[in-house]
């Protein structure tokens, strides 16, 4: 058992104890992290005059190797050492001796535990956003395609107004682009270098921490050394983040699966994201949305474990905050992926816009349209909306749509009814007449899509 602490001890540590103390099986998945910020640090140190120059490289030259055989799989990170952080270190006391014994000088395992977690995270952050990004894409280019889609709006899950395909899209444009904003303020708010904390009241030796942190690409060091090895709210904040999102996917594939239900058919999903049934022949499941969904609560609970796991513990670093990794990295892993194959889902997804269409007149969506066409000819609303709930109900009797209605059925209900009611209450004019930015018109999505380009393209 490699342990790095061992000199105040007398006897080795139980197995067991051994073993569920040790993070070597989860953390090992910042070893680059680690080497970076431990070649950061020995550069501080020489510039310092704590290393010579000669040490420096030596250790720079012995972690570059360890990372590079990690890498091409010659050197295998194995659970015989308690983290990754003894793992590295005592490999390269293995292969340059006592100069690595140096590598520790001015640190502890709590900042440097801080500094590779606060690394992984900024990386992670940028997959996110990246991802988040490729499905923006995915999302403006339906939009371009279809301002003059027609489809339901709903409330409730009941039909409501006529909108177009295109604007039912960009909600959830809105809703993505809000979660890129998310990880960008987040970024900005941890991006803060912990090490040189030391455990938790910093170091005698003279560290150079602004030097540090700006080969580390942060904007300072943190001015709380209690604090920086203590710190996990950058994680809640990132597991909020991440639970939104799911949240977000979540809501668009229950849409997903109901488009693609046998009383909807608004899509055909692609073979390629859907599966069959082993007994019955007919079926075509929606498994991957329904598969994001089922993950969303996965991401939720890894927030409300941590939240729980902080609510507790004083300053400052404790054991129990070892259990952010596998949370984090678990969390981080399925909302990439959700995220990776619902963007494949949707860029697949086949939409039958007469079907949809079709619903949107049959579910009586441009009722409104008809009762502000009889106000526009003289009657007061409340009387208009009397008229048209009988409408309506005429049409539900008769199994047709108001726009299979003879012109003297609408006359038998009102007189005020003429020819152009026909014009009026057509989905066409029934969206094309909603024009304020941000509704279903083509001119206004036509500029919310030219807004959402100058987006994307900016960023």
């Amino acid at each position: 058992m490699a342990q790095l602490w061992g000199g105040r001890f007398t006897k080795e540590t139980d197995e067991l104890v051994y073993r569920f103390n040790a993070s070597i099986s989860f953390d090992q998945k910042f070893y680059e992290q680690d080497i970076r910020g431990s070649i950061a640090h020995v550069k501080m140190l020489a510039k310092q005059g704590i290393l010579t120059e000669a040490e420096r490289d030596q250790i720079i030259e012995g972690l570059e190797g360890i990372r590079v055989d990690v890498e091409e799989g010659t050197l295998h990170i194995t659970e015989e050492y308690e983290d990754i952080h003894s793992f590295v270190e005592t490999k390269l006391i293995e292969r340059i001796g006592d100069a690595g014994k140096k590598l520790h000088t001015g640190r502890s395992r709590n900042d440097q535990v801080a500094l590779d977690m606060k690394l992984y995270t900024r990386d992670e952050i940028k997959a996110l956003d990246e991802l988040l990004k490729d499905l923006l894409e995915v999302i403006l280019q339906i939009m371009k395609q279809s301002t003059e889609v027609y489809m339901p709006g709903f409330t409730h899950l009941q039909k409501a107004q006529p909108i177009t395909l295109a604007h039912h899209m960009g909600a959830y444009f809105e809703m993505f682009k809000r979660d890129r904003l998310r990880l960008k303020d987040i970024r900005a708010r941890m991006n803060l270098c912990p090490l040189g904390a030391g455990a938790l009241a910093g170091t005698t030796y003279p560290l150079d921490r602004e030097y540090t942190a700006q080969l580390l690409e942060f904007d300072g060091p943190t001015l709380n050394s209690m604090d920086s090895v203590s710190d996990r709210d950058y994680l809640i904040e990132l597991l909020s983040a991440m639970s939104t999102m799911m949240m977000h996917l979540s809501r668009f594939s229950e849409e997903v699966i109901i488009w693609n239900s046998n009383e909807y058919q608004f899509v055909d999903i692609d073979d390629a994201y859907s599966t069959g049934s082993s007994i019955m022949p007919q079926k075509k499941n929606p498994d991957i949305a329904e598969l994001i969904r089922g993950k969303t609560g996965r991401v939720y609970g890894a927030l409300m474990s941590l939240l729980t796991t902080m609510k507790g513990i004083p300053l400052a670093y404790n054991k129990d905050m070892q259990e952010d990794k596998e949370l984090v990295f678990d969390a981080i892993d399925t909302t990439k992926e959700c995220i990776a194959l619902f963007t494949g889902m949707l860029r697949t997804l086949k939409f039958h816009d007469k079907r949809m269409e079709d619903s949107a007149k049959h579910g009586f969506t441009n009722a409104t349209d008809a009762a502000d066409y009889l106000v526009n000819h003289g009657i007061p609303f409340r009387d208009a909306h009397g008229i048209v709930g009988r409408l309506v109900l005429y049409c539900i009797e008769k199994n047709i749509s108001l726009d299979e209605m003879s012109l003297a059925e609408f006359q038998a209900i009102s007189p005020a009814f003429e020819e152009d009611i026909y014009d009026a209450i057509s989905m066409k004019t029934c969206v094309e007449m909603r024009n304020t930015i941000g509704a279903p018109g083509k001119q206004a999505m036509e500029a919310v899509i030219a807004q959402e380009e100058a987006y994307l393209s900016g960023k």
